[in-house]
């Protein structure tokens, strides 16, 4: 999350909104977040309900969900997921940055026809 933090004006800027998925309940999570002061909208996820819907893997041999990054667009489609093997295994911000410009490019596109 250091990283998301780190860029997060770049995503507001371009009019991309974070929102980080946790597995803990809503008290540790928010405990959490409150502590690290993190700018972007967090949920908690104790039930893995939202892991379940974006079908997330949980490896019981590395202690939990590996990460998985979607990028959902304003319409509310899913248009790009990456499903990570490790917590090292998460794109850079300029990837998903990049990826941002090109759905709302397509979409501001599809809007003007």
């Amino acid at each position: 999350m250091a990283q998301l933090r780190h860029d997060y004006s770049q995503f507001v800027d371009r009019d991309i909104e974070v929102a980080v998925v946790g597995p803990e309940d809503a008290r540790a999570f928010g405990e959490y977040w409150q502590k690290e002061s993190l700018p972007f909208v967090g949920l908690p996820d104790a039930q893995h309900s939202v892991l379940k819907l974006y079908g997330q893997e949980v490896n019981l041999f590395k202690l939990g969900r590996m990460p998985a990054q979607v990028l959902i667009d304003k319409a509310g489609v899913a248009r790009f997921v990456h499903y990570g093997h490790s917590m090292s295994d998460i794109p850079e911000n300029a990837e998903v940055l990049a990826l941002g410009d090109e759905i709302n490019s397509s979409a501001g596109s599809g809007a003007e026809g």
